[in-house]
């Protein structure tokens, strides 16, 4: 594969490593779908490739035995072109699957796809991701939803940011589409994280336009009225009379 290649330019392995890692990010949310796929996560060392696999149902990805991450480490391996023992597959837990886009679409299309009603299924959607933790969100459903016409409906609460670098580090949004039997819809759901001092839940940067408040401070009151004198006027000083100057030289 050009992208194991080391002597490729700088423009290219980033490129490269792209295009890596969006192909397998398609393989494995086809491969994990009914297990919680929530993203993979790549790092590169000297010697080897390791690929951390995030999911709810961790043990699900990882099988009987491990028997599942081995099969998933051999079609990668393989697909990709690595040497033997040059990738390895981990699989992580999602620490909290209300504030993970991905999930709750995933959780949104099985609900459609069981026949529950799309406002009914949307509004739990809402719900659960709101009584996460999360600032906000926003669930767009459309095509057919009832009658032959197309349409689109769109669920919202909380706070929400559109624009903006902070809608990169923020923002967590994911597309799935459900295959009906009157066609296809299409399900968009957008996460605003909350700000975490620690970087576990979201991003560490507060929002530039965030205003913190302090308390005001106690002030101790005087027991009697006192003035502070800053600048002290110095007195002029009199003249020596020529007389007594003259005396004195004598």
């Amino acid at each position: 594969m050009a992208f194991r290649k080391q002597n490729m330019s700088l423009k290219k392995k980033f490129v490269a490593d792209g295009l890596f890692k969006a192909e397998l990010n398609h393989l494995l949310q086809k491969v994990l779908a009914e297990d919680g796929y929530s993203g993979v996560v790549v790092r590169r060392t000297s010697n080897k490739t390791e690929v951390i696999i995030l999911a709810t149902k961790t043990q699900n990805v990882l099988g009987e035995k491990g028997r599942r991450i081995r099969e998933l480490t051999s079609l990668v391996q393989k697909r990709f072109g690595f040497e033997e023992g040059g990738v390895e597959l981990y699989a992580d837990k999602v620490q909290n699957r209300g504030l993970c886009a991905t999930t709750q679409c995933e959780s949104l299309r099985y609900k459609l796809e069981g026949g529950l009603a799309v406002r009914r299924a949307c509004y739990g959607v809402l719900r659960y991701i709101m009584d996460c933790g999360a600032k906000g969100c926003e669930v767009v459903v459309s095509g057919k939803l009832r009658g032959q016409r197309a349409k689109s409906m769109k669920f919202t609460d909380g706070l929400l940011i559109h624009s903006g670098e902070p809608v990169n580090q923020y923002i967590d949004q994911a597309v799935r589409h459900v295959l009906m039997k009157q066609g296809v819809l299409g399900i968009k759901v957008k996460i605003m994280l909350p700000h975490d001092p620690m970087g576990k839940l979201g991003p560490k940067i507060a929002l530039p336009d965030n205003v913190i408040i302090s308390e005001p401070k106690e002030e101790t009151l005087p027991e009697k009225p006192y003035s502070d004198a800053k600048y002290q006027k110095q007195q002029p000083t009199e003249p020596v009379p020529a007389a007594s100057a003259a005396v004195s030289m004598a």
